[in-house]
């Protein structure tokens, strides 16, 4: 098992699993993508039997460097956060 995974390796999984054509595997695993992307920035995906995907908005504040204690501005910006579900924790760990 791998344990991390290269867009490539997934689609050539994908295409090796399904018996589908690497390229239409290629077609089907960017357009799954995307639609997930699209999905998470309208705010929160759930995904069911797998778990949620939610964008989480931070807010500016300071930062500071503890070597020299200088202090700067950590602009505002967006992160993602995933919550996995409780049938999938369960599958991890059996």
């Amino acid at each position: 098992m791998r344990k991390s995974y290269n867009k490539k390796s997934l689609i050539a999984d994908l295409s090796n699993q399904t018996g589908l054509s690497a390229n239409y595997s290629k077609k089907l695993f960017e357009d799954y993508i995307q639609i997930i992307i699209d999905n998470i920035c309208d705010g929160e995906l759930k995904i069911k039997n797998f778990g949620v995907f939610k964008v989480l908005k931070k807010a500016e504040r300071i930062g500071r460097n503890p070597k020299t204690n200088k202090e700067y501005l950590i602009k505002s910006r967006k992160s993602l956060s995933f919550k996995p579900s409780k049938k999938l924790i369960e599958y991890l760990n059996d």
